[in-house]
């Protein structure tokens, strides 16, 4: 089952995420996708740690090519987060550019019991970009909308309030 769940910045989402995956019967993979570099990130990555510390995920770093990523057949995967990893396919060294990674999330949602991928609303900014800036958000966009499109649960997040835009919760 492929699972969106969307939401602006800190509104929830990701810890919504987590009650629903642990919800899940089965083994649980939490794919980070943060490239852990920087002060601030470094401390972010901690914090998300130690929230899910208990909740028996097992935790697998993958920042970039994740069409090339093995992971037990049968698990339920929350994939934290989508824009982080097209930010660093697009911008990083090891990426591959971000334009099959609809192609990849779907396949690797067809090798797991769950795929559960976070996302975010960054298309309210009300400003206008230009480059590469707006091309990531495009490719963002396309990306969400595509899965959006195949998910059997679409859920927007907002002040921790979950609001379900198609399917049900398991």
């Amino acid at each position: 089952m492929l699972t969106l769940i969307t939401g602006g910045a800190s509104s929830g989402k990701s810890d919504f995420a987590e009650r629903l995956v642990c919800r899940l019967p089965g083994e649980r993979i939490y794919l980070a996708t943060m490239e852990p570099f920087g002060k601030e990130n470094l401390s972010r990555i901690a914090r998300h740690r130690e929230k899910r510390k208990n909740k028996g995920f097992i935790t697998v770093e993958c920042s970039t090519n994740i069409g090339s990523l093995v992971l037990p057949e049968g698990a339920n995967v929350l994939l934290e987060d989508l824009p982080n990893l097209l930010a660093n396919e697009m911008f990083s060294a090891s990426g591959g550019g971000g334009e099959n990674l609809t192609e990849e999330l779907l396949t690797l949602s067809a090798r797991c019991a769950s795929l559960t991928v976070v996302t975010g609303d960054l298309f309210s900014g009300g400003n206008h970009y230009e480059g590469d800036m707006l091309l990531y958000l495009q490719r963002l966009a396309q990306c969400g909308n595509a899965l959006a499109q195949k998910a059997a649960l679409a859920v927007e997040v907002v002040c921790s309030v979950p609001n379900i835009l198609k399917g049900r919760i398991p």
